[in-house]
């Protein structure tokens, strides 16, 4: 399977999910180390979007085309348990609990989840602990221009 994500040029030598553990996000609390990844390089692009405005736009983004081998363990959580406003921001701390507890129970090395920001479409988180982690390879890295007509 290929995953995408979208990031700026001075991240993407390395997944390590060390970005998400300084902030946050929807799937994991500050100091959780996860990486983040869409099923579609359209979903990547929004998943970015949401939290730009033309002024922050510029031109080191670059597309990771990421390849998770099909042995890779992937766990999809029960999305019937996500509370009402799982999905909407600030992030809802239920969710959070769900990605913190994915990299500590460490049972699995990807999680498919749902987007909040696409309905129907999925994310894919990856655990930089998982023994599999070593299995997935950047494939392709190539510029990506963020049209500005899209803030």
């Amino acid at each position: 399977m290929f995953v995408y994500r979208l990031s700026r040029k001075k991240f993407t030598n390395h997944l390590s999910g060390i970005g998400a553990s300084m902030y946050g996000a929807r799937w994991n609390p500050m100091g959780v180390e996860i990486v983040y990844t869409a099923e579609s390089r359209a979903l990547a692009l929004a998943e970015i979007a949401v939290h730009l405005s033309v002024a922050m736009v510029s031109d080191d983004y670059l597309m990771l085309s990421i390849e998770i081998p099909d042995q890779l363990s992937v766990y999809e959580p029960d999305t019937g348990i996500l509370p009402d406003g799982w999905d909407e921001f600030p992030y809802n701390e239920a969710t959070q609990i769900i990605g913190s507890d994915f990299v500590s129970l460490n049972k699995a090395c990807v999680m498919k989840v749902p987007s909040a920001v696409v309905k129907g479409d999925y994310n894919y988180l990856i655990n930089p602990y998982h023994p599999q982690f070593k299995e997935i390879r950047i494939k392709e890295i190539k510029e990506f221009r963020i049209d500005r007509r899209l803030l």
